[in-house]
């Protein structure tokens, strides 16, 4: 595998996203009393839909505003590692999209919020996610 498709390691970086991560969970559920899965953030964001979309709103706007604020404080963007191929992210996008109604949730949901609940449904969940991942790897970069 050619070294500059390795992810790098960034412990420092990874843990600090980690326990901010973590902290927007703890203030969502004290605030709002509600999971922070980013899949039924951004559904109920929809004001049409949900009396609490303002808080919602404010969430998704966050995630967009993260990285604008880190390209300006620091002048330099923020690094990602996903595809190019746009077709290759729209299918994967859309197979995402059907997973999380699938399994009733997404990642952030289940891996973070479920898991710190002890939910077995999301424990199975995120064994299902995981294993996923892990054969998607498999197949797309050592047998293709």
């Amino acid at each position: 595998m050619p070294l500059d498709t390795i992810t790098p390691f960034t412990p420092l970086a990874s843990t600090l996203g980690g326990v901010l991560i973590g902290l927007s969970a703890v203030l969502v559920m004290a605030l709002f009393g509600r999971i922070a899965g980013i899949s039924g953030i951004t559904t109920g964001a929809v004001p049409a839909r949900r009396d609490d979309w303002p808080w919602r709103l404010a969430f998704v706007a966050g995630l967009i505003a993260a990285p604008l604020l880190v390209l300006a404080v620091t002048g330099a963007p923020v690094h990602q590692t996903v595809s190019g191929n746009l077709a290759a992210m729209a299918v994967a996008g859309l197979l995402v999209g059907f997973g999380t109604v699938t399994g009733s949730g997404c990642t952030s949901g289940h891996g973070v919020c479920g898991l710190a609940r002890l939910s077995q449904r999301s424990l199975v969940a995120v064994l299902t996610f995981m294993a996923t991942a892990i054969l998607t790897v498999l197949v797309l970069r050592h047998l293709f």
